[in-house]
C-alpha cells in the first residue's frame, strides 16, 4: 500500500513526518502518470506542482483556510490530498471536474477556469475575513502565465493597498503556461529565478562581518539595513516590494521543506505577501508537447456528420496553415494571440513570420486594443483567441474597434459546446454577446473548406471588426452547396425555393451534418425542408424573409446560447420584414453544462437530428391545427345567403 492510499483529508498528511514527502510526492506522480491519459495540458501542469500543493496542505487547514487555484487545471494533486482518488472517469459524464469542483468537495472554491481572477477572489475573502473578525486564511496560487493578465495587476495594486490584512500569495513559477510566458513581468521573474547573489552576499555577511572584532557587527547591521538597495541591484524583488508586498523566494518548489518553511513565515505575516516558487512544468513525467493541447473528442452516433479520415487535420491547423498562405499574399497582416500560440494554431505563422506575431500574454483586453492600433497603423490584426475569452475583451471589440470601424479578424477557435473541459471553457456566449457591436459581421464557417473561404473574406475587410468561429471537434468531409441564394449556401431544396417547402431549417458552422439529419427524418414524416447554410450569420442575409415567406415555419440550430442568438436575430428580421411566420430556435439553454463528451452534451440538450426532427414534427402539428382552425372561423364568419321564397 503507497502513502497516498492512506491520504482521505488534509489532516492525514498533515500527520505524517516531513521524512516521508518525497516518498508520497513520488506516488502522487505515480498515480498521475496512471490516471491522466494525455501527454500534456493538465497532466504536466499538475506534475509540476506535486510538492507545492503537498506543502500548501500541510501549512493550512483547508476548508478552514481557503486554498484557491488560478484557473484550476492543476488541482489534481489537491483532489488526490482532499480525498478524492477515484480518476477513473475524470472529465467524463458522472466523474470528476477537471477543475475545482464546489459540488465535489468543501475544499473546492473557484470553478471558474479563466485565469488571472484568483487574486480578485483572494482579495474578497481577505476583506470578508477582516469586516467578519475571521482569523482564517487565505492563500491564492497563480502561475506565473496568469499574472500577465491585467485583472491580476488591478488586483494586486487592491490588495497592496492594505498593509493590515493577511494575504499569501503564491507563484508558481515554471515559466509556462499555454506558451512560453511573454512580457516584461516574464523577464522580472527571469531574473529572479537565476539570480543567487543577493543571498550569497548575505549568508558571506553574516559568516565574515560578524566575526570581525568591533567593526563587524555594525557592518553587518548598516548592509542588513540595506538590503531594499541591494536586492534592487542583485534581485529586483522590488517590484513587488515597491507595491507593498512582502516578497518571500525565490523557493524550490520540489523540496516540501523549503516549502514548508516559507509558507509557515508567509502565514505568519500580518499582511500580503508574495511566495515565489520555482517548479518544472512536467517534472517526472514524459516530454510535454508543445502542439495543441487536449483530446480529440470521439465521434457519437447520435451526431451524424462526415467522419474524419486517420490523420485528417484540426480546424485549428486548418485555419493555421490558412493564415500562412494568407501572411504570403499580405505583408499587412498580423497575428495576436493571448498567451496560447499553439492552442490557436499560430505556431507556423509565427515560425514563418516571426516579426508580424504579438502575444499579448493573458490579457484579451489588451490584445483587441492592440489590434485597433494596428490597424489604424495600417496592418490587419487576425487576434486568434478561445471563443470563451473573448467574453473578456467584449468592451474594446464595442468601444475601440467598431466604433472606430478598425479592419480587425477575431478568430474563435473552440466555439460552442467543448463538452469535458466544463462549464466556463464552453464558447456558448459569443453568438449573442455581440450581437449588439454595430457593424461587426460573423462567419460561421460549416466545413474546413468553408473556414478557407470565409478567413479570407473576413480579411478583406478594412472598416469594421469580423468574427470567424468553429468548434472543437473533429474534420469530416466537406458539406457541399446545391445552390446559392443571395449570400447562402443551400444545402437542400430547389434553389428558386420553388415549390414551397413546409420547413426553412437555417443551419448555422458545424451542426449542417445535424440539420441534413434532422431533414431527412422530416422528409420521411412527408414534411419538406429546405436547408441553407447562412455562411455570415451577422448580418442576417437581406434575402432569407423573402426565402422564409415560402414557407410554413423557420427553424434555427445554432451552437451557442438561445438568448439572443442567431435565431433571435433571424426572428427580429422576419418581423422587420413583415413576414409573420412562427420561429423554432435549437440551441444551447441558459445554463452551466456539466462536463461531459460534446457528443453527450449536446444529445443532452436536443441538439441531434432525432430531437430537432421531433420538435419539428410536433411544431408543424401545432401550425396545421392553428390553420385549421382558423379555416373554421373563417367558414363561420361567412354571411349566411338564405333562399328567397316567391
Amino acid at each position: 500500500m503507497s502513502l497516498l492510499d492512506n491520504i482521505r483529508e488534509p489532516g492525514d498528511l498533515r500527520a505524517l513526518p516531513v521524512e516521508l514527502m518525497d516518498e508520497l510526492a513520488e506516488d502522487v506522480r505515480q498515480f498521475l502518470l496512471g490516471a491522466v491519459p494525455e501527454p500534456d495540458g493538465p497532466l504536466a501542469a499538475n506534475l509540476g506542482v506535486v510538492e507545492l500543493t503537498v506543502a500548501l496542505h500541510r501549512v493550512f487547514d483547508s476548508p478552514k483556510d481557503r486554498v484557491l487555484f488560478d484557473t484550476g487545471h492543476q488541482s489534481y494533486v489537491h483532489k488526490l490530498l482532499t480525498g478524492r482518488q477515484d480518476f477513473s472517469k475524470l472529465r467524463a459524464r458522472g466523474g470528476l471536474s477537471g477543475y475545482p469542483s464546489r459540488a465535489e468537495s468543501e475544499h473546492d472554491v473557484i470553478e471558474n477556469s479563466h485565469a488571472s481572477t484568483v487574486l480578485g477572489w483572494a482579495d474578497g475573502l481577505a476583506k470578508a475575513n477582516q469586516v467578519r473578525k475571521k482569523d482564517d486564511h487565505v492563500v491564492a496560487v497563480i502561475g506565473d502565465g496568469a499574472l500577465t493578465g491585467g485583472m491580476a495587476w488591478e488586483a494586486l495594486n487592491n490588495i497592496a493597498d492594505a498593509k493590515d490584512r493577511p494575504l499569501v500569495i503564491v507563484v508558481n513559477d515554471n515559466e509556462r503556461s499555454y506558451a512560453p510566458t511573454a512580457g516584461g513581468l516574464a523577464g522580472h521573474l527571469a531574473t529572479l529565478r537565476t539570480t543567487d547573489g543577493y543571498e550569497r552576499l548575505l549568508a558571506w555577511g553574516k559568516s565574515v562581518l560578524r566575526g570581525t572584532p568591533l567593526v563587524g557587527q555594525p557592518l553587518y547591521g548598516s548592509l542588513h539595513g540595506a538590503k531594499k538597495g541591494l536586492k534592487d541591484v542583485i534581485a529586483p524583488q522590488g517590484l513587488f516590494e515597491d507595491l507593498g508586498l512582502k516578497y518571500v523566494g525565490p523557493v524550490d518548489g520540489h523540496d516540501v521543506e523549503a516549502l514548508e518553511s516559507a509558507l509557515r513565515r508567509a502565514k505568519r505575516f500580518t499582511g500580503p505577501v508574495i511566495v515565489h516558487c520555482l517548479t518544472e512544468k512536467g517534472r517526472g513525467g514524459p516530454p510535454a508537447s508543445e502542439e495543441d493541447a487536449g483530446p480529440v473528442h470521439a465521434v457519437d452516433p447520435l451526431i451524424p456528420r462526415p467522419l474524419p479520415h486517420p490523420g485528417a487535420p484540426s480546424w485549428t491547423s486548418v485555419f493555421g496553415d490558412e493564415l500562412v498562405r494568407i501572411g504570403a499574399d499580405r505583408p499587412d497582416v498580423v497575428a495576436i494571440t493571448a498567451g496560447m500560440f499553439r492552442p490557436v494554431g499560430l505556431r507556423k505563422f509565427a515560425q514563418a513570420f516571426p516579426d508580424r506575431v504579438h502575444d499579448a500574454g493573458v490579457a484579451e483586453q489588451h490584445a483587441a486594443v492592440s489590434a485597433a492600433g494596428l490597424a489604424t497603423g495600417g496592418l490587419h490584426s487576425v487576434v486568434a483567441v478561445g471563443a470563451t475569452s473573448l467574453n473578456r475583451a467584449f468592451d474594446q471589440v464595442l468601444m475601440d474597434v467598431a466604433l472606430h470601424k478598425c479592419g480587425v479578424t477575431f478568430v474563435l477557435d473552440r466555439a460552442g459546446v467543448t463538452g469535458t473541459d466544463g462549464a466556463s471553457a464552453n464558447g456558448v456566449w459569443d453568438l449573442s454577446i455581440l450581437q449588439v457591436v454595430p457593424s461587426l459581421r460573423i462567419a460561421a464557417p460549416r466545413d474546413t473548406d468553408r473556414l478557407r473561404e470565409q478567413l479570407r473574406e473576413a480579411v478583406d475587410v478594412a472598416d469594421a471588426p469580423t468574427v470567424v468561429r468553429f468548434p472543437e471537434e473533429p474534420v469530416g468531409g466537406p458539406v457541399p452547396a446545391v445552390g446559392r441564394i443571395g449570400g447562402m449556401d443551400l444545402l437542400r431544396g430547389p434553389a428558386d425555393g420553388s415549390p414551397p417547402a413546409d420547413v426553412l431549417l437555417v443551419s448555422v458552422g458545424a451542426l449542417a451534418p445535424v440539420c441534413l439529419g434532422a431533414a431527412d427524418l422530416l422528409q420521411a414524416r412527408g414534411i419538406r425542408c429546405t436547408v441553407v447554410d447562412p455562411r455570415w450569420v451577422r448580418p442576417v442575409d437581406p434575402q432569407l424573409p423573402g426565402l422564409a415567406a415560402r414557407h410554413r415555419l423557420v427553424a434555427v440550430v445554432e451552437d451557442n446560447c438561445r438568448t439572443g442568438g442567431v435565431g433571435s436575430a433571424v426572428d427580429r428580421a422576419l418581423r422587420d420584414a413583415g413576414t409573420d411566420l412562427p420561429v423554432r430556435t435549437f440551441g444551447v439553454p441558459e445554463a452551466f453544462l456539466a462536463h461531459a463528451e460534446r457528443s453527450e452534451v449536446l444529445a443532452e440538450i436536443g441538439l441531434t437530428p432525432s430531437a430537432i426532427a421531433g420538435a419539428i414534427g410536433a411544431a408543424m402539428d401545432r401550425v396545421g391545427a392553428r390553420a385549421d382552425h382558423r379555416t373554421e372561423e373563417r367558414a363561420e364568419s361567412r354571411p349566411v345567403v338564405k333562399e328567397s321564397r316567391t
